[in-house]
């Protein structure tokens, strides 16, 4: 007898308004929560987080071993700034590092307008008679973002064939000071009037067998650069990649956004010519109705 009446206390409660008002709104939180789930941009995101990655490793390592790199000339190349406006390696390099600033500002904020592309773009093709309507405008703008990630896809790729250049420079560099261990009395020397950052004239060479070779070999500030430009370099990569997975998914949500508006004009047509034949089969059914009284 308890049980039962423990029963239907039960069901009485269940029945109750406020437990049905719980229930639809946790039923409706869920439901809401599986919605904005399914319209997050899930490419874009992808594609976003690894331009943002490639973007903070190429311009942090860069500009750090920029500054090692300055450090090294000065140091151990024995290497001053030039006197007045004259355009040396120094200023290069201070040229470098502001370029580093803006591109990791700009890049910062198209990732920003391609996540806000991606949301508006899969809201409008999974609520095509709801609040997001598909224009020309929007197709436009798809488009344009298409040719412009087109444009700096191309810019990334120079920027990492331009990084692998110090890091080239910095392989010989290290290299020779692997061989000097190996190889006693080898006499071997770097000149940096080879890679062009010195002028003809303008003798900086360094050797095996002077001391300051030997420092900067044993230091570790050499071996520091040359992994930060190394993994600048892989950076520069994964921004390369970043564009072409946002190619991707732009080209696909354009296509998308195309079929969709086709659809969207097939079904203004379609609904269009139901109602008019409503309107006939109606004004025809009161012809009828008339003179049959």
């Amino acid at each position: 007898m308890e049980e039962n009446m423990e029963e239907g206390q039960t069901q009485k409660a269940e029945q109750t308004p406020r437990f049905q008002a719980l229930l639809s709104e946790s039923t409706g939180c869920f439901e809401c929560c599986i919605k904005c789930l399914g319209g997050i941009p899930y490419a874009s995101l992808i594609a976003t987080i690894l331009l943002y990655a490639g973007v903070a490793l190429f311009c942090g390592c860069g500009h750090e071993a920029l500054s090692g790199t300055v450090n090294i000339l000065q140091t151990y190349f024995e290497m001053a700034r030039a006197a007045g406006d004259v355009i040396d390696v120094f200023t290069m390099i201070d040229i470098f590092k502001y370029v580093i600033y803006g591109i990791a500002a700009a890049f910062f904020v198209y990732g920003i307008l391609l996540m806000v592309e991606g949301f508006f773009t899969t809201g409008a093709i999974k609520d095509l008679y709801g609040d997001f309507k598909i224009t020309t405008c929007g197709r436009c703008v798809s488009a344009w973002f298409i040719m412009l990630t087109y444009i700096f896809m191309l810019a990334w790729l120079g920027v990492t064939a331009f990084t692998s250049l110090p890091v080239f420079m910095y392989f010989n560099l290290w290299t020779i000071c692997q061989n000097t261990t190996l190889v006693e009395g080898a006499n071997l020397c770097l000149d940096l009037r080879q890679f062009g950052i010195v002028t003809i004239g303008e003798e900086k060479k360094i050797c095996t067998m002077s001391e300051n070779f030997l420092r900067m070999c044993e230091s570790t500030e050499l071996n520091m650069t040359f992994h930060l430009f190394i993994v600048a370099l892989a950076g520069a990569g994964a921004a390369v990649i970043a564009m072409v997975h946002y190619l991707m998914v732009l080209s696909a949500n354009w296509a998308y956004v195309k079929d969709a508006c086709r659809m969207q004009k097939y079904e203004d047509i379609k609904s269009k010519e139901e109602q008019e034949l409503h309107d006939i089969h109606s004004t025809r059914s009161k012809e009828r109705l008339n003179a049959y009284t």
